[in-house]
């Protein structure tokens, strides 16, 4: 059964204005391990998620012009978070929507499933301290939810060393990006954790010793 894999970061006593560099730096760390240079979106949420956002820019319709003069889609991380962090508020949480790409088995009809890198739209929320009730304090100052955790499992596929040889590429990629976000963004405690309060290391693990 696939949930939903999360990544909290707690910093020392951060200040609101210190938000958007811890932002920056997390958003920055994607491109290098299997990620996107670019934000695709930033939503603003007020007091709590059952709000209306205040804010909301899908930078994926914007295009601009990249170095090499080819169009590119998104905005840069520092550009989204200064954009979403211009209404700073404690009670305000920001969202930011960036791609990750992981290895997924592709069923073709008629032929047997193929391995490919499928992208993915990842969540990542920083909080103001009085957001929902001061929710930072368990879900973290800034949160990442990667979605499924299926690609780190494949818990419906029988794992030969086709199989095996991409989940556990999927699984090193997010350990080097879990260690990536929480030393350039000076987080001091970390937790990767699932909504249904089931260890990742411990279905993994498991997991491993049925294929084995």
């Amino acid at each position: 059964m696939s949930d939903t894999l999360f990544l909290s970061l707690w910093y020392p006593n951060l200040r609101l204005p210190a938000l958007a560099d811890k932002l920056t730096a997390v958003l920055s760390a994607f491109a290098a391990h299997g990620g996107e240079a670019r934000v695709y979106a930033a939503t603003v949420w007020p007091v709590s998620w059952s709000e209306s956002p205040v804010f909301q820019q899908v930078y994926g319709r914007r295009i601009g012009a990249g170095g090499d003069g080819s169009k590119q889609l998104g905005a840069e991380p520092r550009l989204a978070v200064e954009e979403a962090l211009e209404l700073l508020h404690d009670d305000y949480a920001y969202e930011f929507q960036i791609g990750w790409s992981l290895w997924e088995l592709e069923s073709t009809s008629g032929l047997d499933g193929r391995w490919v890198r499928n992208p993915r739209l990842v969540r990542v929320t920083g909080y103001g301290p009085l957001f929902d009730e001061g929710i930072y304090e368990v879900d973290g100052h800034i949160r990442i939810d990667f979605g499924s955790d299926a690609p780190f499992l494949e818990e419906d596929l029988e794992l030969d060393s086709i199989a095996a040889r991409h989940v556990e590429e999927n699984v090193r990629q997010l350990v080097n990006l879990t260690s990536a976000v929480e030393k350039g963004s000076g987080a001091t405690a970390r937790l990767l954790w699932s909504e249904l309060g089931e260890s990742l290391a411990q279905r993994l693990t498991a997991r491993l010793g049925v294929a084995n």
